[in-house]
């Protein structure tokens, strides 16, 4: 039978909140997975625009460094890239005199640097497919504009492959809110993290796994109904006209 005073008794751990365990900080659970995927997220984008016009330019030099990057970051499993910059960094004395140490032994900005790279690579991918499938008349209609190339990118083509984009790029945001969940294994409390400390404590594992699991859900279905809801509005010039 599910014990689902357990539950309730450390739903405010999940949730954030202190539960009376040492271990527990104010920053834990839902609320650090939400910090972990958020910032990664705008971080990864902001990487991945600029490095999605290099991935598809003429110059062979980028397009092919931004090529291996992105196979290798997503050729590779992300906790293994987690691993590598958590354990694997600390190994070179350069990395420990440097200015980035002091973030860098932080289980935090490791975590978000990881997720940071693993998914500008997914999104660099997936903005570039959609800008060489910019629609010929699109870029026709900006040079009989006048318009210079780098004011039709900033004014055509990017938004239009940004709106475009909003399908595959809210897979890889689900994506990344799961795979979040990795953050467990380098000391940070996050909601698969939290689900570890209760069944060290309890010796429950069905309880706090299965609270997890209905926590992804939730967020699951919350993202994919916010993404239904911004293709409907910014992709509606796309749908099928009805007769």
């Amino acid at each position: 039978m599910i014990d689902f005073n357990m539950i309730v008794e450390k739903l405010p751990a999940f949730l954030g909140g202190a539960d009376g365990a040492p271990m527990m900080s104010t920053s834990d659970g839902l609320q650090l997975t939400l910090e972990l995927l958020f910032l990664s997220l705008a971080c990864g984008l902001l990487l991945a625009v600029p490095l999605a016009l290099m991935r598809v330019s003429k110059n062979r030099v980028a397009s092919s460094l931004v090529w291996l990057y992105t196979y290798v970051f997503r050729g590779t499993p992300l906790l293994v890239q987690l691993f590598i910059i958590y354990y694997g960094l600390s190994q070179f004395d350069w990395v420990r005199d440097s200015w980035a140490w002091e973030y860098l032994r932080e289980a935090y900005a490791c975590a978000i640097l990881a997720f940071t790279l693993n998914t500008a690579a997914y999104t660099t991918e997936i903005i570039a497919g959609q800008i060489r499938n910019t629609h010929y008349g699109e870029i026709e209609a900006a040079k009989a504009m006048g318009m210079s190339k780098w004011l039709m990118m900033r004014r055509i083509v990017i938004p239009s492959a940004l709106r475009r984009a909003l399908p595959a790029y809210s897979n890889e945001v689900v994506m990344m809110m799961q795979s979040t969940s990795v953050a467990g294994l380098v000391t940070l409390a996050d909601l698969t993290g939290v689900a570890r400390r209760v069944f060290s404590d309890t010796y429950m594992p069905f309880e706090p796994f299965i609270t997890v699991a209905c926590f992804y859900l939730v967020l699951t279905f919350g993202f994919v109904w916010l993404f239904k809801l911004a293709e409907r509005r910014w992709l509606a010039y796309l749908a099928p006209r009805k007769h």
